[in-house]
Order: C-alpha cells, then sequence, then structure tokens
C-alpha cells in the first residue's frame, strides 16, 4: 500500500486519501498498525544527535543554551526564541494522520469500524525520557514543521505533553536503517475480521524531496514476536558465506596441502666441572 503523492505545497488545504485494501483471513489480537518510510536516514551522525535531552525531561532551557551547546543545530530557534522541542529529529516528526480501518459491509449493511488506539504504542522505557515541560507557551515557539499543526504557536489548552504523546516518543527513537517501520496504532482485544477495508490519511508529511515513499502495513504478533525477517535473511546469508568458505578452504588444503618443516630438537650442553 505504497503512495507516492504529488509534491507538497504548505498553502494548500489539507488532502485526504482513502486507501482501500482487503483481509483474506481473520487477524487475531493484538493487530497493529505501521507506517513504513523509505530512503529516509534517521541513522545520520548529524541528525541523531540534534535533540536536547534536558529539554525533553522538561528543563526549561533558554535559546541561548540550546544555540550554545550545538545539540539543536541547526534549529535551536528563531529570533532569540527557543524552538519546543528543537532539533532536527522533533521538527522531521511524521505527521500524516489515519483514521481507524472502517470494513465496508455488503448486502446494504452499514460499515463497520475497527477502532484502533495510539495508546500503548511507545515503549515504557521511552516514557520515562520525556516529562512535562515547565515552559508557558509564551516561552517558546513550535518547530518549523508544526507550523501546520499550530499556526497560533501554542497556548495553554494547545502545548504538548511529551509526557504522554506516544506517537512523538516512537518517532524519536531513531530508527538504524533508511528503511524503517513505525507503530502508529493498536488494537489489543478484538480479532479484525477478513474483509474489504478502508482508511483514510490526512496527507501531510512530505516524501518527495528526499525520494522517498510512505506506506501502511498492518501486522500481528505471537508469543514469539512480530514479523521481522530481517535476522532470519541475515542468519541464512551467513550460514552460506560459512559453507561456501569452509568448501573452498578445505578444497584448498587438500589441492596444495601446507606442510611444517621437521627441526631437530635443541640440546643444552651442559659443562659440568669437578673440583681437585
Amino acid at each position: 500500500m505504497s503512495t507516492h503523492p504529488a509534491p507538497y505545497d504548505p498553502n494548500e488545504v489539507e488532502r485526504v486519501c482513502t486507501i482501500e485494501f482487503t483481509i483474506p483471513n481473520e487477524m487475531k489480537a493484538p493487530v497493529l498498525m505501521y507506517y513504513r518510510l523509505t530512503n529516509f536516514y534517521q541513522n545520520h551522525r548529524r541528525y541523531v544527535i540534534s535533540l536536547d535531552e534536558k529539554q525533553l525531561k522538561g528543563e526549561a532551557r533558554s535559546y541561548e543554551d540550546l544555540d550554545g551547546s550545538n545539540d539543536c543545530a541547526p534549529l535551536a530557534g528563531a529570533s532569540g526564541v527557543p524552538y519546543y522541542p528543537c532539533g532536527l529529529v522533533a521538527n522531521s516528526m511524521f505527521n500524516d494522520s489515519f483514521t481507524s480501518p472502517v470494513r465496508v459491509q455488503v448486502g446494504g449493511n452499514p460499515p463497520e469500524e475497527y477502532f484502533m488506539t495510539t495508546k500503548g504504542i511507545a515503549w515504557d522505557a521511552d516514557k520515562k525520557l520525556y516529562k512535562k515541560t515547565r515552559y508557558r507557551p509564551d516561552q517558546v515557539i513550535p518547530p518549523r514543521n508544526w507550523a501546520k499543526r499550530f499556526p497560533a504557536g501554542y497556548t495553554e489548552k494547545s502545548m504538548p505533553d511529551i509526557h504522554q504523546w506516544e506517537e512523538f516518543q516512537v518517532w524519536m527513537r531513531t530508527a538504524g536503517l533508511p528503511t524503517f517501520s513505525k507503530l502508529a496504532r493498536r488494537n489489543d482485544t478484538l480479532a479484525m475480521p477478513a474483509g474489504k477495508y478502508r482508511v483514510k490519511i490526512t496527507y501531510n508529511f512530505e516524501v518527495m524531496s528526499f525520494t522517498g515513499t510512505k506506506s501502511i502495513m498492518l501486522s500481528t504478533r505471537t508469543v514469539m514476536g512480530g514479523r521481522n525477517p530481517f535476522l532470519g535473511i541475515a542468519y541464512v546469508v551467513v550460514t552460506g558465506l560459512c559453507v561456501v568458505l569452509g568448501t573452498l578452504f578445505t578444497a584448498r588444503h587438500f589441492w596444495k596441502p601446507r606442510y611444517l618443516p621437521i627441526q631437530p630438537l635443541p640440546y643444552i650442553l651442559i659443562e659440568r666441572g669437578y673440583g681437585s
């Protein structure tokens, strides 16, 4: 379910696209919805360190503190006012929004929503890294790419609480590869019946500038965990290399064996003197 949308225009009215897909078999709970990005290098050295840990832990850091530490560069703030949260990682947060999948009924029956929530998508360890900020709304401004979400800046009601904002916590755990999936929604109690579904996606996140793609993925998991073919493929490749190299070394040994020359054992002459 990939899409190559048209180039993003910040002055354009929000666009909503509808994706239809069919699930051939019932999916047992928990059912997990991921968004998947390609060609997005969250592992870039400069990108990974572009954040301020003290600010994320709730401290009200000044613009001078953020700009002087160089951790949030090049997005510490503007006109002497700090960004909250500062840095490249937060600024580039994935901001497409999804509706829960709606099952398209046949025979005149009304559509049936399969409710999915954003609660529980972040790791418990990640929640401990982010605390409610001590900033007042008038002390900070949103990052550049958050302007559409906060067009009038922050207010008492709109000030984000990153301690409770699990989508933010998921994004801040940077991926090690340019193609990655991050958990967006989940349902831990109800199975997802087979059928045809629709999901509406509000398009905000631009991917054309880095020649990437974005898609959604539905998955489930067992007691062994979720589907992750990377380790299996890695093990097969490494095993294959070991077999090939072992065969080559064995053939080399039989074709041209290497013998060590036999050296005589060293001996020591002990000269014993006798007294008169």
